[in-house]
């Protein structure tokens, strides 16, 4: 997402090293050997990989409060403001289509769009983008606010209280609490994640309280760029936000866990007070304090976060279908011949999706040099 012409690089590295992350737990060399760190949670639970997405749509309300906030007071603008806007949420949601239909279309369009995943990252992201922009467009912050807080307690009333059809009073089970059966009855089981098509962790319930992630964010940005706030201040107030949503985070998961298949509404505060805080740190080492040394390795990440995402997801996929003459596919020929004879099962592992991703390090080093900023 774009950001006002006075760029916060706090935010940009921000971006970069949650997109740099993604692309590393995404990309082990073995799904049966990952350290536990680089594991998402089984169910209940918060794993450092559990933080990378809801940390993604923080950045991306913060991000909108830079791109629109100079222009929010303008309502003649509104319209054209959230054409744009709808622009980009459906080529994100387009090309999160495409990630699913990859290969498949190429070989057997019709099958592919029969059995293609609707839910996904870049959907969830399109989505949540487009809803808070228009939100904050149109409302302050208090009212931002407000509207934060009644989608997270609406959520948690939905899921806790609301009986599930066919099966009962409400849980919290993976395939039988109401997210579930909402998915299966609106999206139909052959669309959602192909590991179990029963249920997916971007689904259309959890969205909602992940927009509650990213107004998170909105109401840091539009702090964030306040002029009449020194930058200590800043920092002090937004660390203090940060530990408190933290700890009602925590608080509120003893009744209703953290959960980050769910989107559960204590998994919002207690990921969103650690991307509050993450951001605050940041903010004051390489806005205030000046010290930009070492943040281009995650800077490169960060201007051009949505392409980067995008390609390396289609290189995952084409290694795995490019075979070598002795039937392996590409992936397992790189992964076998230089990686599992030097290493143990989980280094190896870990060896492997840390080249990929210095890979794509030296992709988009060279992007940013050469200035192509691929903006959706």
């Amino acid at each position: 997402m774009e950001v006002s012409s006075k760029r916060v690089l706090s935010l940009d590295v921000f971006r970069g090293a949650t997109v740099a992350a993604m692309i590393l737990v995404n990309n082990p060399g073995s799904w049966g050997s990952i350290y536990p760190p680089l594991r998402h949670a089984d169910w209940h639970g918060c794993t450092p990989t559990d933080l990378i997405f809801p940390f993604f749509l923080f950045i991306v309300g913060v991000s909108i409060a830079y791109a629109y906030g100079s222009s929010r007071l303008d309502r003649s603008r509104h319209g054209q403001l959230l054409l744009k806007a709808l622009r980009r949420t459906l080529i994100l949601f387009g090309l999160g289509l495409m990630l699913s239909l990859f290969p498949q279309v190429f070989t057997d369009p019709l099958a592919a769009f029969e059995v293609v995943r609707i839910p996904g990252v870049l959907q969830r992201i399109a989505v949540v983008f487009f809803i808070s922009t228009l939100i904050f467009l149109k409302w302050n912050e208090r009212s931002i606010l407000w509207s934060g807080i009644v989608i997270l307690v609406l959520y948690w009333l939905l899921m806790s209280f609301v009986p599930v059809p066919g099966v009962g009073p409400a849980n919290l089970g993976k395939e039988t609490n109401l997210g579930a059966w909402l998915d299966r009855t609106l999206l139909g089981e052959a669309h959602l994640w192909k590991s179990v098509r029963t249920w997916d962790p971007e689904g259309i319930l959890s969205t909602l309280p992940a927009i509650g992630s990213c107004l998170f964010g909105v109401l840091v940005g539009s702090y964030l760029r306040r002029k009449d706030v020194a930058a200590p201040v800043k920092v002090a107030w937004l660390s203090y936000y940060g530990v408190l949503a933290l700890i009602l985070g925590l608080l509120w998961s003893l009744h209703f866990p953290l959960n980050k298949s769910l989107w559960t509404s204590s998994f919002v505060l207690y990921t969103g007070g650690l991307a509050t805080l993450s951001l605050a740190l940041l903010y004051w080492i390489i806005d205030v304090q000046e010290r930009k040394r070492y943040t281009k390795i995650f800077l490169v990440f960060g201007v051009n976060a949505i392409t980067v995402f995008f390609l390396s997801g289609i290189m995952a996929r084409s290694m795995g279908l490019i075979k070598l003459g002795d039937g392996r596919s590409l992936k397992a020929g790189i992964y076998e011949g230089l990686f599992t004879p030097y290493f143990s099962a989980h280094n190896a592992s870990l060896a492997y999706a840390l080249v990929f991703v210095l890979f794509w390090t030296g992709i988009v080093w060279l992007m940013y040099n050469r200035k192509i900023f691929i903006k959706i």
